[in-house]
């Protein structure tokens, strides 16, 4: 039998997703924020228990191990990355992030950034090249005062990056990389060739800061794969929706690549509905994590932002939020805030009996009886109720002057409130006809969904039975692969347009043949999809995708045509801003099946009743609990309930009626009433 083997680490829980013989397993594990590779281990060794597998036999028979990791959002929020030298065009200083407003250390200090005498027209004719004995000195002054790394980010390198290349060597050549003291050389027009200055500024940055860190944890994790019997790859998680070995990995594309992963994970659940207008929710322990699909297509931002800092590498778009399981409760100023800022895994909440004090979420569900202490991940790891209702009445209700239960059910409804409103927001952006379906994921999502889907104005939602490990499922769906951008800004219909998009094409069909065959897969087994970036005279950007690699003329063909389709107007004054080419090569997935009916009825998941506070007032209600693996095809049942399973726990407040589908998929469905 052939495995796969899906991970993602988040703030607080590790998710493993396995998949073998049409078989699925799923597994978490608590994060290791101190090393995830410790975590990575944990999970492979409770993947292999569930099988009822040594560790050894398990990897020897898996073909595919893919790793999506937060070591780089955890590196940027803790400023604890690589101390940078940074070497921008002279008079540009002031464009470098050097100030947070946070508070927080600046990702380069102002004094460890340096001007160099260089100019590069718009047009891409080199004015001015850098004076390499400059280049040297400051250099060397940069490595002097503890950079362990250079970044060279010089104006309008994106349409000529010729001087920065002359900077890079003038400092190899001083410090080749086989002496001790060479320190790593980055540029941004390595990076990305779409324009703007200062984002392709903070993207160079960005990279160069977590870099050290990824290439230090990444090529360990692979090295203790070895050590366990693992003979094939470990792929990376990337944030466009592709995979690829360590060597092949750039730091700033690991960047939120799990939840770019459930993104397309939750897509794809979405296609098995029919579906093509979905909203993908994943609440975790310490963000909520919001993503879109309009018309089948996952929404992609040209222009994140990466941690408060704006870039222009494209990658999928994910709304995140300071909102989870473990989000703070506090009273700042007599009001209840909730988050943004989490207990996260360690201590975590108060509950978890692992010395954190503060009250959280889960601690609030734990109080209101929405979980059940005894039951937490079923059973594998036991709640401390005495110590979430202390935290709870210490920290909130006795500031408030409320009841303990009170205050938990006002740290809930804050939370979904506030959520509900940001998945108002991204329902917004979607057509007014569309009736768009939520998928809930994430550890804490099926507690939480039901309500914020009632506050966004959505009436369907759809939760698998690996929603607490979702994100991993969708890495599960991912191909090896790597997306390429090139430059172009020129307008549409003109014949400079088509001479540059067919040299772009064609550079970047080199880089990714390179690239590719690194990866092991050359020829016919690479398959191509071409995205040209429009902005319209009224400054919208549209992107058109276009599969395989179309010739020119046809692919400007269909770009104007995609224009002539928003309106005639839009083609007017178009410019082609760039082109990307996304490069692929389909290796192992999961796929799901169909289930037969419920061989029971649904009494048969019954597993008791359970008093349950729902509101402030504080009274509790008798509320039955189903056993979520014992729920089938066909089965229904109307709220107000609880559906327990051994990773996560559902609740169905009045006025929500569910069904599980064919796919073994929950489909909760809000009564026309509107209530829930």
């Amino acid at each position: 039998m052939a495995y796969t083997i899906d991970i993602d680490t988040g703030g607080t829980f590790t998710d493993c997703f396995l998949h073998g013989g049409g078989e699925l397993r799923t597994v978490k594990v608590p994060t290791t924020p101190h090393d995830l590779t410790v975590c990575l281990q944990n999970s492979i060794r409770a993947g292999a228990q569930a099988w009822g597998l040594p560790v050894e036999d398990l990897l020897n028979d898996t073909a595919i191990i893919r790793f999506s990791s937060t070591i780089g959002t955890n590196t940027i929020i803790q400023r604890d990355g690589a101390k940078l030298g940074l070497l921008v065009t002279r008079g540009s200083e002031s464009l470098a992030p050097c100030v947070d407003a946070a508070g927080r250390p600046p990702l380069v200090a102002p004094a460890m950034v340096v001007g160099l005498d260089e100019a590069v027209a718009e047009d891409g004719r080199v004015e001015r090249t850098p004076d390499p004995a400059a280049v040297l000195e400051a250099a060397q002054m940069l490595i002097d005062s503890g950079a362990r790394c250079l970044v060279v980010a010089l104006d309008h390198a994106d349409c000529q990056p010729a001087n920065e290349r002359l900077v890079r060597e003038a400092i190899k050549r001083e410090y080749p990389r086989d002496y001790l003291g060479s320190v790593p050389v980055f540029l941004s027009s390595d990076l990305t060739t779409r324009p703007g200055y200062e984002l392709r500024l903070n993207a160079a940055v960005l990279n160069a800061y977590i870099h050290g860190r990824h290439a230090r944890l990444l090529y360990k994790a692979g090295e203790d794969l070895r050590r366990l019997g693992y003979r094939g790859t470990l792929f990376i998680g990337h944030n466009t929706g592709t995979v690829a070995r360590v060597a092949k990995t750039r730091a700033i594309n690991t960047y939120n690549s799990g939840p770019a992963a459930g993104l397309l994970g939750a897509r794809a659940i979405g296609a098995l509905h029919g579906e093509r207008q979905v909203i993908a929710t994943d609440m975790g322990g310490t963000s909520y994590d919001i993503g879109w699909v309009n018309e089948g297509q996952p929404g992609f931002s040209l222009e994140p932002d990466v941690e408060g800092f704006r870039c222009n590498l494209p990658m999928m778009a994910i709304r995140a939020l300071g909102a989870g399981g473990g989000s703070i409760a506090r009273v700042v100023a007599g009001s209840l805030q909730v988050g943004p800022e989490s207990a996260g895994a360690a201590p975590g909440p108060a509950c978890f009996g692992l010395g954190g004090t503060e009250p959280t979420l889960t601690d609030a569900n734990v109080v209101l009886g929405v979980l059940d202490p005894d039951y937490f991940l079923g059973g594998g790891m036991r709640l401390d109720a005495s110590r979430a209702s202390a935290a709870i009445e210490q920290q909130v209700a006795r500031p408030l002057n409320l009841s303990v239960t009170a205050a938990a059910a006002r740290i809930r409804d804050a939370v979904e409130r506030a959520v509900g409103a940001e998945v108002a927001l991204v329902r917004a952006t979607m057509p007014e006809s569309a009736d768009p379906v939520m998928i809930a994921y994430g550890g804490a999502g099926a507690l939480h969904a039901c309500a914020i889907a009632a506050h966004a104005g959505l009436n369907r939602i759809v939760i698998t039975p690996f929603a607490a490990v979702s994100s991993a499922f969708g890495s599960s769906l991912l191909d090896v692969g790597h997306l390429y951008d090139r430059r172009i800004q020129t307008p549409l219909g003109s014949e400079a347009t088509r001479e540059r998009l067919a040299a772009a094409i064609e550079e970047m069909r080199h880089d990714a043949g390179r690239d590719m065959r690194g990866e092991g897969f050359a020829g016919d087994a690479v398959r191509f999809e071409l995205r040209l970036h429009l902005r319209t005279a009224d400054a919208a950007e549209v992107v058109v995708t276009l599969p395989g690699l179309p010739a020119v003329d046809a692919a400007l063909a269909q770009a104007t045509q995609a224009l002539r389709e928003q309106g005639g107007a839009k083609v007017a004054g178009a410019m082609l801003g760039s082109a990307g080419l996304l490069a692929s090569a389909t290796v192992p997935h999961c796929e799901l099946a169909e289930v037969p009916p419920a061989a029971e009825p649904v009494t048969a998941a019954a597993k008791g009743r359970r008093a349950v506070c729902l509101d402030e007032a504080g009274d509790p209600r008798e509320v039955p609990v189903f056993t979520r693996e014992r729920l089938g095809r066909d089965h229904r049942l109307a709220g107000p309930a609880i559906v327990e399973s051994s990773q996560t726990t559902l609740f169905v407040p009045q006025g929500w009626r569910l069904e599980v589908d064919r796919f073994n998929h929950v489909v909760l469905h809000r009564d026309a009433t509107g209530q829930g």
